[in-house]
Parts: structure tokens; sequence; C-alpha cells
């Protein structure tokens, strides 16, 4: 009788999961193991939020592995050692897992070697699992360079990729007796998680995309910016924890057809494209990507300035609006992404770090790659090609929010105030400003902008 391992890691499906079936095709029992590691929330990435989600998720898998006669196999210690022990105890010969490119996925691939090879067992690791095309793939013509610092020609490149079949689910999963585990976590045991989380899994990500597409789709690139309409997909969370297959979700666009269906498939490239970047350039983790050296205000002289920005009472209402979606929901529209974090580095002249930092401690798809690089574009340091660019929070929450819809949903001070002040109360009479209980600006946008600028000419 053969046995092989799959370690889940950020694959957290039986669709389309190509380690899963490379075991069962190569054994005749397969062990699905989860190991919950230390070293994740030694690195700073097990925060309330995605531990709640992830116990969602690790519930589901087993009663989906459950319903094929199998079962999901949870361990807990550092990875290596737990993934040794359950090899050495069912006589495994093979270890499947997906690839990543963080810093930690790249460190538990080497501890995984250390101990898997004297032992004589053969790790298996994929690609093409949790993105569509594995990073360091794509390159850009010439030889000259080892990844693609600007999206679009990426995208090209990228598009022109031929995708493989997604996978079915197994219909039977044969587990050894004796190896054993412990109960899936419980979400309900994670104190300190957003109220307003959505719930984790693959059979809450495959539904919320079936109740999302057939509509949403095709409409999709006129309304991704809408803060209003939040119609976005919001399938992040589920795509982060591999939940759903980006390859699965790329093809499904693409057989949809049409503009809005191309929109989303420009938004899934954006995930591929960052993984890229840090595969590459794994410093880009912590350190600003273009080298500059800009001399950002920290917590030392700014504290006041980010607390009131994490709390959301800048004065701002779209930023506090935003900032406000992302403490109860541990999720942000991504326009309001974009608005929070241009409005923290660029116009109140904060680090990038402190921003990223207060995300991932926060959004319950918080990711290495988007999440850092994403906040490297804003702040101007990353691979935007226009880094002195400055988004207006009244302009834009008049664009993308023109009735004050999403800022009255998040900011109800602001409940009363008619449309055409809801994004600029401070215009408002004074006495009226008094009852409201909202606070004034942390700043005028005017001397934000020449601080950013003065900052910058000195570059």
């Amino acid at each position: 009788m053969t046995v092989a391992v799959v370690l889940f890691t950020s694959d957290l499906r039986l669709h389309d999961h190509p380690p899963l079936h490379a075991a069962l095709r190569a054994a005749d029992e397969v062990v699905p193991l989860f190991v919950r590691d230390p070293g994740v929330r030694d690195a700073g990435f097990s925060v309330p939020n995605r531990e709640a989600f992830l116990a969602g998720c690790l519930t589901d898998l087993d009663a989906r592995l459950r319903h094929r006669g199998g079962r999901l196999v949870v361990r807990s210690g550092p990875v290596a050692r737990e993934v040794a022990a359950v090899a050495a105890q069912c006589g495994a010969g093979q270890v499947h897992l997906a690839s990543d490119v963080s810093a930690y996925a790249r460190r538990r691939e080497s501890a995984l070697r250390a101990v898997l090879d004297p032992m004589g067992v053969a790790l298996h690791v994929h690609d093409g699992v949790t993105t569509v095309v594995p990073p360091g793939a794509l390159t850009p013509s010439g030889g000259d360079h080892d990844h693609y610092a600007v999206f679009t020609p990426y995208f090209r490149s990228w598009s022109r990729v031929a995708l493989r079949e997604p996978l079915d689910p197994p219909r039977a999963v044969r587990v050894p007796e004796a190896v054993r585990g412990e109960a899936p976590p419980s979400a309900r045991d994670v104190a300190g998680m957003s109220p307003g989380l959505a719930e984790g899994g693959e059979t809450a990500g495959r539904s919320r995309c079936a109740a999302w597409w057939p509509q949403d789709l095709s409409r999709y690139d006129e309304r991704h910016d809408d803060l209003e309409a939040d119609a976005t997909s919001r399938l992040s969370p589920y795509l982060h924890f591999g939940a759903l297959s980006p390859v699965e979700l790329v093809r499904r666009a693409r057989a949809h057809g049409g503009p809005g269906a191309e929109a989303f498939v420009r938004q899934v490239c954006w995930r591929d494209f960052h993984r890229q970047v840090l595969a590459a350039r794994p410093d880009a983790a912590h350190a600003d990507y273009r080298g500059r050296d800009d001399a950002w205000r920290g917590e030392a002289d700014a504290a006041e300035d980010i607390a009131a920005w994490r709390e959301g009472r800048t004065g701002y209402p779209v930023v506090d609006a935003g900032m406000r979606q992302l403490r109860h929901e541990g999720w942000l529209h991504n326009r309001a992404r974009l608005l929070v974090a241009s409005f923290l580095t660029k116009t109140l002249y904060v680090d990038w770090r402190i921003g990223a930092r207060h995300f991932l401690d926060l959004l319950v798809d918080g990711d290495v790659a988007n999440n850092q690089l994403n906040w490297q574009w804003v702040a101007g340091t990353g691979t935007d090609t226009r880094p002195h660019r400055v988004l207006n929070p009244v302009i834009q929450g008049k664009r993308f929010d023109p009735r004050g819809t999403y800022v009255r949903r998040w900011v109800p001070e602001l409940a009363g105030v008619e449309d055409r002040l809801v994004h600029e109360p401070w215009r408002l009479p004074e006495e009226t400003r008094a009852g409201l209980g909202y606070p004034e600006p942390l700043i005028a946008l005017a001397d934000g902008l020449a601080r950013f600028k003065h900052a910058r000419a000195r570059d």
C-alpha cells in the first residue's frame, strides 16, 4: 500500500488542486495535511481576521473531504517536524505542496527538503496552484531583466499564455486510518475578529462567486470603482486562502467574454504581477522597490495623525469611511484602498510601511505580495510609472461616491448632510459642524500636497 502526503497551505480547496491530483495518481492512500505552524505567528501573519477565516476554510475542507470518504489531518507545531512525523508514521514516499513566493514559504520549503531528503521522501512542489501563471515563467524580451517592472507589458505577455484545464474535485480520498490529528479550529474561538467578517471556505467562496457572477461580471468594467454600488466580486479572501482557483476564475471569465470579464481578468493578473515582482525582489516586502530616499514621517513624529488615520477620524469623509469599513469587515473596497493609502503616504507623508502593517493586521486577504507592492505603488516607491500622482479625496469621493452613500454607510455622523457637501463638511456653517461630532480635517489638502512636492523635489 503506497502513501503520499498533500500539505495544504494557501490552497484550501478540492476543485482544481494539482498537488492532490498528483498524490492520488501516485499512491493508494493520501494524507491531506494542514499544519498550524507557530512560524506564521512569529512572522506576524497570524491575526484574528485571518485566523477566523482560516478556521472556516479548514472546517469546510474537512467536511468536503469526509464527503469523499477522507478527512483533513490537522497538526500543530513546526511544519517540517510535523510533516516528517506524519510521513514516517504512514510510510509515505512523497509529499506534495503548492509553490509560493513569500520569505516564509521559501523557508518552509528549505526546511522540508532538509528533513525529507535524508528520509528518502520526495518533495514535489507544484506551480500554478495559487497563481494563473507561475512567478518567473515570463520575463521581458532581451534577457536583461529577470522580471517585469511595469504591469501593462506583463499583462500582454500573461494574456498569451495557454492555460491548463481546471481539474475536477476527486471523487474519493482514502486516508490511512492510523494517522491522527486534532480537530480543525473553530472561528468561534477566535477573539478580536471584525464583526462583519465574511465566512471562510471553498463552499462559501463558490457560493459567493455563483451569486455575483451572472449579473455583476458583465458590468465589472463600469462598476468596480463605484463605492456606492459595492459591486466588486469580494473574492479576494477566497483567492488569498486558495479556496478558489485563479485559473478556474480566469477561464470562466474569458468564456463569459465582454468588457466586464476583461476588466476582471486584468485584476486577477495584478496578483500574478506582484508575485513575480516579489519572487525576483524579496526585499520589496520591506524595502523601497525604487530605492528612493524619502524622509518619511514615522510613529515618533506623526503619532496623532497616524492614530486618526487608523481610527477613521481624519476629517476627510471618504478616507474615514474606508478606514471604518476596514475595521468592521476586515476587507476594503479596492478604490478605497487606493484613497486611504494615498492620503497616508502623500497627504500626511507617513511611511508606507506603517500603513501596510495596519492593513496586514486587519485584512482577511492580507497578502505580502499584493499588500506591500500595492502600498509601494501608491506611495510612489513601487512599480507605478507615475510615482508623483496624488489622489485628492474630495475629487475622488465626488467621482466614485457622488451621492455620499458609501460615506453615510460608514460615517453616520454625516447621515444628515446634503449630497453636495457630504465630502466637504467643513463648508457647513460652524454651528452645524459643531453638532455633527465629526472632526475637522487633519491638514488642508493644499498644505499636504505642498509638503509632498517639496519632499520629492529634494530626491
